[in-house]
């Protein structure tokens, strides 16, 4: 992601089931006497979607699992430009709103009702963007194996060759993003690093590491695409049968099964180590694929 200049801020449209389909959370803020989606600024260092989820958690009392990358808004506030951030958000619990300074009031509506409360043309355009998605079904944080030094410095078996300190840094750097995606299974490629990166998530959140060969790369004999096709059946098949999930695998059969998801051979899916994507599914296919 290109560095931006201002105000960097994030949030969310988190939602819940309702008997007539779903219902969003809005919330007031006395200071300004404004309707609008929870938000607000990234702490030095925040990765977005982490700041998007303790916002909207600090604000609404709603702990929230992201989903889709909303539209993004830019304005000027204080005098810089801004830039928001939002995804949707399922909400999984309630702390209990409490009335604050900051946010004073709070209120679940069906979508149409909230874009008619809500004070900003842009807050509903994010509402109106979240309308037009089909359910989502499945939401998987998919990684590549964090940095693992150089191949041709390594002795012994290329499976087992383990993260280096950079590569340390960013498995325990990841391991937030995971957590966000409250996963019900981890579970990663055979390959030393790849379930390596998994460790500190597992730590986090107390479950095991499953190993999957399907999501290998090729041994000699194999065929790539026939690797890329493994890859993508059981990643599809996780979303399906787990809801939510969280999976390492490796670099030449991450682009290649992204694509076969996707159906869009135009775009870029390269995946730089200890770099990854927020997938979410509807039914049997590929609703959304974000760069975490």
């Amino acid at each position: 992601m290109a560095a931006v200049t201002g105000i960097r801020a994030a949030g969310g449209v988190a939602w819940r089931p309702s008997t007539d389909g779903v219902q969003v959370c809005v919330v007031h803020r006395p200071r300004y006497g404004d309707w609008t989606l929870p938000k607000g600024k990234l702490e030095p260092g925040e990765h977005p979607l982490v700041a998007a989820v303790r916002e909207v958690a600090e604000e609404s009392d709603v702990r929230g699992v992201p989903q889709v990358r909303l539209p993004s808004v830019r304005y000027r506030s204080e005098g810089q430009p801004k830039l928001v951030d939002y995804w949707s958000m399922l909400a999984v619990g309630t702390g209990g709103f409490q009335p604050g300074t900051e946010v004073d009031d709070l209120r679940w509506l069906a979508v149409d009702d909230a874009i008619r409360l809500v004070s900003y043309p842009h807050d509903a355009e994010v509402l109106g963007a979240f309308a037009a998605l089909p359910p989502v079904t499945g939401t998987v944080a998919l990684l590549r194996h964090a940095h693992a030094g150089k191949r041709a410095t390594w002795t012994g078996p290329d499976t087992g060759r383990p993260l280096d300190a950079e590569g340390w840094a960013q498995a325990h750097a990841l391991a937030e993003l995971v957590a966000l995606v409250r996963p019900a299974r981890l579970v990663s490629a055979s390959p030393r690093r790849c379930v390596q990166t998994l460790y500190p998530a597992a730590a986090l959140l107390d479950l095991p590491i499953e190993i999957c060969g399907d999501l290998d790369e090729p041994q000699p004999g194999q065929q790539l695409d026939e690797r890329v096709l493994a890859t993508a059946a059981r990643l599809l098949e996780l979303a399906v049968t787990v809801g939510r999930v969280a999976v390492c695998g490796q670099g030449k059969v991450l682009p290649g099964a992204l694509e076969q998801l996707s159906g869009r051979a135009d775009e870029d899916f390269t995946t730089p180590k200890g770099g990854g994507w927020l997938l979410a599914f509807t039914a049997d296919r590929l609703l959304a694929a974000d760069r975490l």
